[in-house]
């Protein structure tokens, strides 16, 4: 009877102990349990009284007499010296506008951090980031002569994809072969470079089955010229041959030149892996680096390649094909993929898959 007594106090003192730090956290991290509970998914479209709230919210919880910042307040009155103008001075008033504007358009940076910094300390400085990211675009918006397209909202979109790029050795960014520069994002690779000199993309054209070898040369000579790194590559293809419906010879009979073919799935990962163990080379050797440098530690033994793209340009497909296995979601709706995830290809080889 003892041990049975024994027994149930401590199961009640185990649940108590349980229950009490469960309030405690509820308590202490509220805002944080409330981020991390509800399911991650993509915002492009916010409505003005959300976006108001949202921001007044986050104001309300970041700024401090101790940390103020500059409050650039929008102006909401309608501009109207576009008004008396013609149609063909508002197309070049637009022009104009979008000229001057273009450089405000930037993918959002993570802020500077260390591995000294709290959780809090990190949340806090990316929301206060993202933040004033999203207050530039409200006062474009603003412009009556500028048109923004929906753009990403949630900011754990944008915390997955900084953790890619920041991982990756070799970016690698699908688009679409029938508007290849339409889906690409110039100002992402730049800030892939920001944060490593030696970090380089490479433009993945997707779906390049749908091009004319003719077509195909245009572009490669394109890319040449403006120094841009790329592969042709059909997913379609590629999944084809996995499941037997194509030979690997039928691929791309119509060239056998590096800079115009179509690469197959094995091609493909041995140039990737091969490109990305160049990079790292070049990072260990180089003499600008300093010691203090995380990605000194970096080794040719293994590397990591991520991947971004639009929605619908066939990023999942292309790691299903890559992987040999359905390892992501792959629909016709916009952004499928949820959280980005590390697939292990072989000892020396591991594909970063980002949702954005």
């Amino acid at each position: 009877m003892g041990k049975k007594n024994d027994k149930g106090g401590l199961g009640r003192a185990l649940v108590k102990h349980h229950n009490n730090k469960i309030q405690e956290s509820k308590e202490k991290g509220q805002t944080y349990y409330k981020q991390h509970k509800k399911v991650l998914e993509s915002i492009t479209e916010v409505a003005d009284i959300d976006a108001v709230i949202q921001q007044a919210d986050e104001a309300v919880r970041l700024f401090s007499s101790d940390n103020p910042i500059n409050n650039n307040l929008i102006d909401l009155e309608p501009n109207s010296s576009t008004s008396e103008m013609t149609l063909e001075e508002r197309r070049e008033h637009q022009k104009k506008e979008e000229a001057l504007h273009a450089s405000s358009l930037s993918v959002p940076r993570r802020p500077a951090w260390n591995a000294k910094m709290t959780i809090e300390e990190l949340d806090d400085n990316e929301r206060l980031a993202f933040l004033v990211w999203r207050r530039s675009l409200a006062r474009l918006e603003e412009n009556d002569s500028l048109v923004l397209t929906p753009f990403e909202k949630n900011l754990d979109i944008w915390r997955q994809l900084w953790r890619v790029v920041e991982r990756s050795d070799l970016l690698v960014m699908v688009v679409d072969a029938r508007d290849p520069l339409f889906y690409r994002c110039p100002d992402l690779e730049a800030y892939a470079r920001e944060i490593d000199e030696h970090k380089r993309t490479l433009l993945l054209i997707n779906k390049a089955d749908l091009l004319p070898y003719s077509v195909r040369q245009k572009w490669a000579k394109y890319f040449r010229l403006h120094g841009i790194l790329y592969l042709f590559w059909s997913a379609k293809a590629a999944t084809a041959v996995l499941e037997g419906k194509k030979q690997i010879s039928s691929l791309d009979e119509s060239s056998l030149d590096d800079d115009t073919k179509i690469y197959g799935r094995e091609e493909l990962l041995s140039r990737l892996q091969s490109e990305a163990e160049e990079i790292v080379l070049t990072r260990t050797n180089s003499q600008s680096n300093h010691m203090e440098n995380a990605y000194q530690e970096k080794s040719i033994d293994h590397v990591t390649v991520g991947f971004v793209g639009y929605p619908n340009v066939g990023k999942s497909s292309t790691i299903n094909a890559l992987v040999g296995a359905k390892r992501t979601g792959v629909t016709s709706t916009p952004g499928k993929t949820k959280h980005f995830q590390t697939l292990i290809i072989t000892e020396k080889l591991t594909l970063c898959d980002c949702l954005i």
